[in-house]
């Protein structure tokens, strides 16, 4: 029996849940808006891309699942993008969506329709600062009447308030040229940066405009090509940033001191990942101490953080999803590479992942224990 037979007769064992959707083109945006839906947007150049909001198949969000045979995705709303797609948000409590993607001259502000399955743009906001091998990573402040937090670079940080267009630089005075891989809101009043050298920054938006004192900076470990999350929400006490490299070194490490991490592991990753852009890195927003990453291969791999025991060791996953490899029953090359993931916003051990050949999968991972 091959890998992959083998793989599909684990599966059996190996997920509660397991669905697949195969898109129009690839994706690497996966938006959860609520627990029964996700948007994703087409990445590819000189293409007209789709726009889709999905709803996730209903046998996988019914409390009584044996009354639902029904397994696929279904398409709610729609659209057309002229340009690729790399970022996408969702501004809570609207029916708004921002984008952004090369080139990089302005981010695309959208509307989903609640009387017909139309997603329509409605509004550009020019990039101060862009070049066209750039594009602006993104992130929504609510708090703040629905502004976008965007920039390519860190010099080019800004907040744009969505109903006036009004921008305002948030770079605290910074020159850096220094490209942005991750840019993550902490609160009302806080957001986290990290730069592709492996650089974090925390930057105060109630600081004086200008004010370099209003922004916390950490030099990267350079040499490699880096991104980073942090974990939000009801974690307890320990490190809350989880810093992933192109070599899939990961380094964990406190928000009060970016300077020195608390950990350092190596991750078994296949090979150093063949484009940095895809790396991700996410923390499980229902189990403590678990995050995932991707962008080495067809595959995600999932670590429980609270066994690490041995600074600098090499760690071995929880978990490691092998779908986007062998979903179609034949092996893929190892280049079927995983474009993005992410957890579902209530079910504790249930993620998405697409891939480059344009797969969608949802899947609700068995905890190794259950089975020991």
């Amino acid at each position: 029996m091959d890998e992959a037979a083998d793989w599909l007769v684990d599966s059996l064992r190996l997920y509660r849940d397991l669905h697949a959707f195969e898109l129009q083109g690839p994706t690497r945006v996966l938006e959860c808006t609520d627990n029964q839906g996700v948007y994703v947007a087409g990445c590819e150049s000189q293409k007209r891309n789709e726009l889709l909001h999905l709803l996730l198949p209903p046998k996988l969000c019914a409390e009584n699942q044996g009354l639902c045979p029904e397994r696929d995705f279904r398409v709610k709303h729609g659209g057309f993008s002229d340009k690729p797609i790399y970022n996408l948000k969702h501004v809570p409590e609207t029916r708004l969506l921002v984008t952004s993607g090369p080139p990089s001259n302005s981010l695309q502000v959208w509307h989903v329709a609640e009387d017909s399955d139309m997603i329509k743009a409605v509004s550009t906001i020019a990039v101060q600062g862009a070049k066209s091998s750039l594009w602006p990573k993104i992130a929504v402040l609510v708090s703040k009447g629905s502004s976008v937090l965007h920039g390519a670079r860190v010099s080019d940080l800004h907040i744009t308030e969505l109903e006036s267009q009004k921008t305002f630089c948030m770079s605290g005075g910074s020159d850096s040229e220094e490209e942005i891989s991750s840019l993550q809101v902490l609160d009302a009043d806080t957001f986290f940066f990290c730069c592709a050298s492996g650089r974090l920054g925390v930057v105060d938006i109630r600081q004086k405009l200008g004010d370099s004192k209003g922004a916390t900076w950490s030099p990267g470990p350079g040499g490699e090509w880096w991104c980073a999350a942090v974990q939000t929400g009801g974690q307890g006490p320990g490190p809350t940033i989880a810093s992933l490299s192109s070599n899939g070194q990961l380094q964990l490490k406190d928000l009060r001191d970016l300077d020195h991490p608390v950990t350092t592991v190596q991750c078994p990753v296949s090979m150093p990942s063949p484009n940095w852009e895809l790396l991700r890195v996410t923390w499980a927003p229902s189990l403590d101490g678990c995050l995932a990453i991707s962008g080495f291969d067809g595959t995600v791999h999932i670590y429980d953080t609270t066994s690490w025991k041995t600074n600098g060791s090499r760690v071995e996953p929880l978990f490691v999803h092998k779908g986007h490899l062998f979903m179609d029953g034949n092996e893929k090359d190892m280049l079927s590479l995983v474009t993005t993931h992410t957890w579902h916003p209530s079910k504790p051990r249930t993620l998405l992942s697409a891939a480059v050949d344009a797969s969608l999968h949802v899947w609700d991972w068995m905890d190794p224990c259950s089975y020991c």
